[in-house]
């Protein structure tokens, strides 16, 4: 029942209409104060923080002005829990709506493969876009996967499980022509988020992760661990 109210809820081309003109204009808002006011933050995390917008819209707003910016008054836990769960959101997100475009939208897998198909796209993108930058920063190949490995396995296993069962349940048998299909993406991609956050603040917690640079420096380094 409750999975019905909220398909209800969500299935209409009218509110994904204004949803995404929201998202378009959270995200020009976002490339406007990146270049602007923050431009000191590195590239690879100005390319995460709009990709989080681009995919949660005034949340990914929200997060970005809490954890995200200069401008914030302190920095805590928290904030690099939000910088570091972004930052392998980014590339997770990637994945999760192109294993969703495939394996449901053209294929019309059933949700076992979907969800395995998905996981391992999501998984990829997300490792990627995280030992990523640490080979730019020097590291080799063999040390950054094995800073990340553990820490980035654990972070994108709680975000996708989450995201990809929601988002096969709330998004049932529809089809890439149903406003639903996109509606319970869009939803699924932010629960991921939220899910994953606590998991970032345990890791860095007990130095697992290392979490991202302060906003607050002239200049952030693309990735710590």
């Amino acid at each position: 029942m409750i999975i019905e109210a909220i398909q209800n809820l969500i299935d209409t081309w009218l509110g994904l209409g204004t949803w995404l003109a929201l998202v378009v204009a959270c995200v020009a808002w976002v490339v406007y104060d990146l270049r602007t006011r923050n431009s000191h933050i590195a590239s690879m995390m100005q390319w995460v923080w709009t990709l989080t917008v681009l995919y949660s819209g005034p949340i990914g707003v929200l997060i970005y002005r809490y954890s995200g910016r200069k401008q914030i008054p302190t920095d805590s836990l928290s904030r690099k829990g939000f910088r570091s769960v972004a930052h392998c959101y980014s590339g997770c997100g990637i994945g999760e709506i192109l294993g969703v475009i495939i394996s449901v939208g053209l294929f019309a897998m059933g949700n076992f493969w979907a969800a395995i198909i998905t996981f391992i796209l999501a998984y990829i993108f997300g490792f990627a876009l995280n030992i990523g930058p640490m080979m730019q920063n020097g590291m080799p190949f063999k040390e950054a996967f094995k800073g990340a490995f553990v820490a980035e396995t654990i972070s994108i296993v709680v975000m996708e499980s989450v995201a990809i069962t929601t988002d096969l349940y709330l998004g049932g048998k529809s089809t890439m022509g149903d406003a639903l299909f996109w509606s319970s993406l869009y939803v699924s991609l932010s629960l991921g988020l939220f899910a994953a956050w606590p998991a970032n603040v345990l890791l860095i917690k007990y130095g697992l992760k290392g979490g991202m640079g302060d906003p607050r420096n002239e200049e952030q380094s693309a990735h710590c661990h």
